[in-house]
C-alpha cells in the first residue's frame, strides 16, 4: 500500500492556530495597548473571554480594517467610557502586524523543512488580511511557502471552494495530491474535502475528542508515512 507521502505532492497550511498564536495572548496585547491610551487596570483573561465571545458571534467577517474595528468595539463595549477612539485602534491594528504580537509554534520549523527537504510543495490558505504577508516575512516564515492565498486577496474566505481552487491553480496541482491542514473542523476540514482536497483537523487543544486528527505537525509528519493512515484520507 503506498504511502500518503507518495500521494500528497502539496501540502497547505492555515495559519492562525496551525503555525502561529498570538502572544501572551489577545487580551494581554489589548490590556497592553489600552493601558497607553489611558484604559488602565483591564485583566488580560477577562479581555480574552470577551474577545472570544465577539469572534464566535462574528457574522459575515470579511477580514476588512472596518470588520476589525467593529470586533475590537464589541470585545471593549462596557469596559471602558466611550467606544475605542481611532488612535486605540489604529495602535490595535498596527501591533498585530508585528512579530512581537505572534509566536511560531515549535514544532511549525522542523516539519516544514522535513517537507521541504522531501520536494514537498508548501502553502498557505489563510482567512487574514494585508498583514499577512509582510507579518510572515517578519516571522520568518515566508520562504518556506511559494504559494500564498489570503482571503483579503482572494475575495472569499475560507471555506468558499474558490480559494481552495486557487491555490490549487497556483501549485499547479490537482486538489486530490494536496493535503491541506488548519484548526477549524469548517473552514480547513470541510473546505478542503468539499473541493477534492485532503483535509487534516489540526487540533493542538485537543478539543475534538476522539475525532481523526493530530495534536501537533511533528504527528501530521508521522501520519505522511504512515500508509493507509484514516486521518489523512480525502473522506469525512
Amino acid at each position: 500500500m503506498q504511502s500518503y507521502r507518495m500521494l500528497v505532492q502539496a501540502v497547505t497550511f492555515d495559519v492562525g492556530g496551525t503555525l502561529i498564536e498570538p502572544w501572551p495572548s489577545v487580551g494581554h496585547v489589548y490590556a497592553e495597548v489600552a493601558a497607553r491610551h489611558g484604559h488602565k487596570n483591564l485583566a488580560p483573561d477577562h479581555l480574552n473571554r470577551r474577545f472570544a465571545a465577539a469572534w464566535r458571534a462574528k457574522e459575515n467577517f470579511d477580514h476588512s480594517c472596518a470588520a476589525w474595528r467593529m470586533l475590537v468595539e464589541q470585545t471593549f463595549a462596557g469596559l471602558t467610557a466611550s467606544v475605542p477612539r481611532a488612535p486605540l485602534f489604529d495602535d490595535l491594528f498596527q501591533r498585530f502586524a508585528e512579530a512581537a504580537a505572534w509566536r511560531v509554534y515549535e514544532d511549525v520549523r522542523p516539519a516544514l523543512e522535513w517537507f521541504q527537504e522531501r520536494q514537498i510543495r508548501l502553502g498557505i490558505i489563510s482567512n487574514w488580511d494585508e498583514r499577512l504577508r509582510p507579518l510572515l516575512q517578519q516571522l520568518q516564515l515566508s520562504h518556506y511557502f511559494p504559494v500564498k492565498v489570503i482571503s483579503i486577496e482572494a475575495g472569499c474566505p475560507k471555506p468558499h471552494a474558490q480559494i481552495f481552487r486557487q491555490a490549487a491553480t497556483e501549485l499547479g496541482l490537482p486538489p486530490g495530491s494536496i493535503l491541506h491542514v488548519g484548526d477549524s473542523p469548517a473552514e480547513d476540514l470541510a473546505g478542503a474535502r468539499a473541493v477534492g482536497m485532503r483535509g487534516l483537523l489540526l487540533d493542538r487543544a485537543a478539543r475534538s475528542g476522539n475525532k481523526p486528527g493530530a495534536a501537533t505537525l511533528a504527528d501530521v509528519v508521522r501520519l505522511m508515512e504512515h500508509p493507509g493512515a484514516p486521518e489523512l484520507s480525502d473522506k469525512d
